[in-house]
């Protein structure tokens, strides 16, 4: 049966199929840590039929104490960086990838708005991290969405961390 709509922008979903059928190619299987996006990546690949063989399980770890709880994230990393920092997304990853068989991890944490940013971290700040098991490269970036809306800003962080689930995938240049 094939299905014609989706929840998700159709954007959104030709960008999951694509990273599903990749990552499927070389049997590769994905864990997401998401907080801002709230499960929406999870969601955008898994509106792809035949998705269970690649996507492993995801965490939406929304408040910092489920971030800690759920994924090991060191309590002083939130102290001293917050949750919105390349260190706690990567802690993130790492802890997503500890607890699941995933090869690779995306973690995705942000300021969405419309309230909660800060003269340092400013609403439409999002922060990406992505780590694969048996590699200690630190792959993490924080970008800063126009804060045109919280649906807008959703959207893009949502796009940025399916790039990243690419195999091969490099931090997408802001453009």
């Amino acid at each position: 049966m094939t299905y014609t709509s989706s929840l998700l922008p159709a954007e959104i979903v030709a960008l999951a199929e694509t990273v599903i059928a990749e990552n499927l190619a070389i049997m590769r299987t994905v864990v997401l840590a998401e907080s801002c996006t709230g499960g929406l990546v999870s969601a955008a690949l898994t509106e792809v039929a035949g998705s269970s063989a690649v996507v492993e399980s995801g965490f939406v770890t929304y408040s910092n104490a489920a971030k800690q709880r759920m994924l090991g994230v060191p309590s002083d990393i939130i102290d001293t960086f917050g949750a919105v920092s390349c260190a706690c997304a990567w802690a993130m990853a790492q802890g997503a990838l500890k607890h699941s068989d995933a090869d690779v991890a995306v973690a995705i944490s942000g300021i969405a708005g419309p309230d909660g940013g800060t003269a340092l971290k400013p609403v439409g700040l999002v922060v990406f991290a992505r780590a694969e098991r048996g590699n200690s490269e630190v792959v993490a970036e924080e970008r800063h969405f126009p804060a045109t809306n919280r649906a807008d800003i959703r959207a893009e962080a949502v796009k940025v961390a399916l790039e990243l689930l690419r195999p091969g995938a490099t931090m997408p240049t802001e453009g």
